[in-house]
């Protein structure tokens, strides 16, 4: 019974949303830059070239399904840094992430896709990604001696990552959606920077630095546009 019960209740969540879905498909394009144990403290400083696509299904026209792909360089250059060790120690960085997120969009207001008045909202996205990335330690240099870093490479390696993102978007018309938004991403490691070495040089404290305690995020700022299609979804209350 309990069952039979379970079924009927899935069947009536979703059959409606299934036959009133609407999709958006698009491109992201903006910047990108981290925030860790190397390079400035500025949060909000894309500088490198961030890119990807991105899928939405409109369950209504508040809350959407979305997912995406994303990929980046993301860099920092200690030379350009106020913090007068970081520009002593002269570290430059490059590691770069190929990203897969999936979660909830949630608009501030109703955003109708279908509606012929331009329409806008806020909105909110917030779920899970998974990232590759390369896996790198640092043999420190001597700046007195002019002796270089050193920076290590050894192989890839794939993490879990927390995406948020907040952002404005509206639609000219019904066909296309364009937006702004900034997204963080919480990286469950804390070597995007090569401070703190994993798998085989877990263990090798000499390599290691900063704050080991702290994950490091990295962030993607800038522009989307996606193209509706599918069937008009009637947004009515029952």
């Amino acid at each position: 019974m309990y069952k039979k019960f379970h079924f009927f209740i899935l069947i009536t969540f979703f059959t409606p949303k299934i036959e009133a879905q609407f999709h958006e498909i698009g491109i992201f394009l903006g910047g990108s830059n981290y925030i860790g144990d190397v390079g400035s403290h500025r949060y909000l400083d894309p500088n490198e070239l961030a890119y990807g696509f991105l899928y939405r299904w409109n369950i209504t026209d508040r809350y959407s399904l979305r997912g995406g792909i994303t990929l980046t360089t993301i860099s920092e250059n200690e030379f350009k840094n106020n913090d007068i060790n970081r520009f002593k120690r002269s570290y430059k960085i490059n590691n770069s992430i190929e990203e897969i997120v999936a979660g909830f969009e949630i608009n501030f207001k109703e955003f109708n896709l279908h509606d012929p008045v331009l329409s806008f909202t806020p909105y909110v996205f917030y779920g899970i990604g998974y990232f590759r990335y390369d896996q790198f330690f640092i043999e420190p240099g001597n700046s007195l001696l002019l002796i270089e870093p050193k920076y290590n490479n050894y192989g890839k390696d794939r993490k879990i990552a927390i995406p948020i993102s907040v952002g404005f978007k509206f639609n000219p018309n019904p066909f296309f959606v364009l937006g702004f938004e900034v997204g963080a991403r919480y990286a469950l490691t804390d070597n995007l920077d090569g401070s703190n070495p994993e798998n085989q040089y877990a263990n090798n404290l000499n390599y290691k630095f900063g704050n080991l305690n702290n994950n490091d995020w990295y962030i993607f700022t800038g522009l989307t546009i996606s193209f509706t299609f599918g069937d008009l979804p009637c947004y009515c209350k029952e």
